[in-house]
C-alpha cells in the first residue's frame, strides 16, 4: 500500500506542477499515470513541438518544459507509479481514499486531484479502407521526432492548428511537405494561416486545399496517397510520398474515472471553480484539461493557476486546525523533504500604509 497526502492521477505538466505546489505547503505527493513516462502528450505526442503561451518562455520545445518541470520538483521527492491506469476509487469512513490501478497497485491518499488532461485518447482516423495497413510503415498519427522525416516527402492532411503547426516546422526538415484540408478555410490561429500561406508561395509547401486523401498505395512500405479533388475536373491524384500524418485531433474518454461516480458534463469532470476545483466527491479535485467549468480555457497555464489554488484547499482540509500563510518564494525559498533548500537570491519588503 502506497501512502500519500495528495495522490495526483495524471502526470502531465498541471500533475507535475501541483507536486510543485504541494511541496512548498510541506505535503507529500504521488502520481499515477498510464503512461511509462512522465510529461502526459507533451512527451508522449509532441515532445518536439515548441509551446508559445508559457509565461516567460517566449518558445519552448514540450519535451524541455516536463525537463524542466521535473527539475522543479525534484527536491519534494514526488513518487511514482507509471505504466498503470487508475481503476477504482474508494472513499474511506474517515474520508480519505483507496486508489488501485489496473495492475492491482493499491495508493492510500488523504486527498485525490485528477489531472488527467484529456484522458486516454484515441487519434481520429480519416476513413480510408486500407489505413491499418501502413499504420507504423509510412502512416503516423503523432509526431514525436520530426527528426526522422528529414529529407522525405510528407503528406500532411488536416485543417486546425496541429496540422498547420506541424506543416510549418517540417518545411525547414522535409525535403517536401504538402498540406491537404478538404476547406479552402483554415480553423487555425490566423499566424499560423499566414505562415503557411508564405511558405507555399516560396515553394516549400504545396497547399491543396479543397481535396481529401482517400487512398494509400505501396509494396510494403507507404509510396503514394490518393488525393480526390472537389473539382471534378481535376478527378483524382497520385502523389509520391514516404509518410502520410492525418491531423485530426484526439478522441479524448475518461475512461474508468467516467465510473467514480463524479458529476460529469461533455466527457469532462465538473467542479466548483468558485472556490478550489473541487468535485461533487468532498476531497476529490479535478484540475486542468480533465475538468470544466463556466468560461474554462484549456490551456497549460490555467491548469497551473487550478493546480495552486487546489493546493490550497487541500492543506485546509487535511490540517483544519491550522493557518496557512502564503509566503512567496522570494522571499522564503523553496526546502525539499530532505532538508535543502533553495534561498532566495534577494529579499523583497513590502511596506503597508
Amino acid at each position: 500500500m502506497i501512502k500519500t497526502d495528495i495522490l495526483i492521477i495524471g502526470a502531465g505538466p498541471t500533475g507535475l506542477f501541483t507536486v510543485f505546489e504541494a511541496g512548498l505547503l510541506k505535503l507529500k505527493t504521488h502520481l499515477i499515470d498510464a503512461l511509462p513516462q512522465p510529461g502526459g502528450q507533451c512527451s508522449e505526442i509532441y515532445p518536439k513541438k515548441p509551446i508559445y503561451d508559457i509565461p516567460a518562455f517566449p518558445e519552448i520545445l514540450a519535451g524541455d518544459l516536463v525537463g524542466n518541470l521535473m527539475e522543479q520538483i525534484k527536491p519534494f521527492e514526488p513518487g511514482f507509479t507509471l505504466g498503470e491506469r487508475a481503476e477504482t476509487l474508494e472513499r474511506l469512513e474517515d474520508g480519505t481514499f483507496i486508489v488501485t490501478t489496473n495492475k492491482g497497485t493499491q495508493h492510500h491518499a488523504l486527498v485525490v486531484a485528477i489531472a488527467g488532461g484529456l484522458g486516454s485518447f484515441e487519434p481520429r482516423k480519416p476513413p480510408i479502407e486500407n489505413i491499418a495497413d501502413y499504420e507504423d510503415k509510412g502512416v503516423s498519427y503523432f509526431i514525436k521526432d520530426p527528426e526522422v522525416y528529414r529529407d522525405r516527402k510528407v503528406v500532411i492532411a488536416g485543417g486546425g492548428d496541429s496540422a498547420l503547426d506541424w506543416a510549418i516546422y517540417l518545411a525547414e526538415v522535409a525535403s517536401e511537405v504538402a498540406l491537404v484540408h478538404r476547406r479552402n478555410e483554415f480553423r487555425g490561429a490566423l499566424d499560423s494561416v499566414e505562415r503557411v500561406s508564405e511558405l507555399a508561395k516560396l515553394g516549400k509547401i504545396e497547399m491543396i486545399t479543397n481535396a481529401e486523401v482517400v487512398g494509400l498505395r505501396g509494396e510494403d512500405t507507404l509510396e503514394q496517397v490518393v488525393i480526390r479533388h472537389k473539382d471534378t475536373a481535376r478527378g483524382e491524384e497520385f502523389k509520391d510520398a514516404d509518410d502520410f500524418i492525418p491531423l485530426f485531433g484526439l478522441s479524448p474518454k475518461l475512461g474508468p474515472i467516467g465510473s467514480w461516480g463524479l458529476e460529469i458534463e461533455k466527457n469532462a469532470i465538473k467542479v466548483d471553480n468558485s472556490y478550489d476545483y473541487q468535485t461533487n466527491i468532498p476531497g476529490v479535485y479535478a484540475i486542468g484539461d480533465v475538468n470544466t467549468y463556466r468560461g474554462k480555457l484549456k490551456l497549460i497555464l490555467s491548469g497551473f493557476h487550478e493546480a495552486a489554488i487546489m493546493c490550497q484547499s487541500a492543506y485546509q482540509r487535511i490540517f483544519p486546525d491550522k493557518k496557512y500563510v502564503l509566503k512567496y518564494t522570494t522571499v522564503g525559498g523553496v526546502q525539499g523533504f530532505d532538508g535543502s533548500k533553495k534561498e532566495a537570491k534577494r529579499e523583497v519588503v513590502q511596506s503597508i500604509g
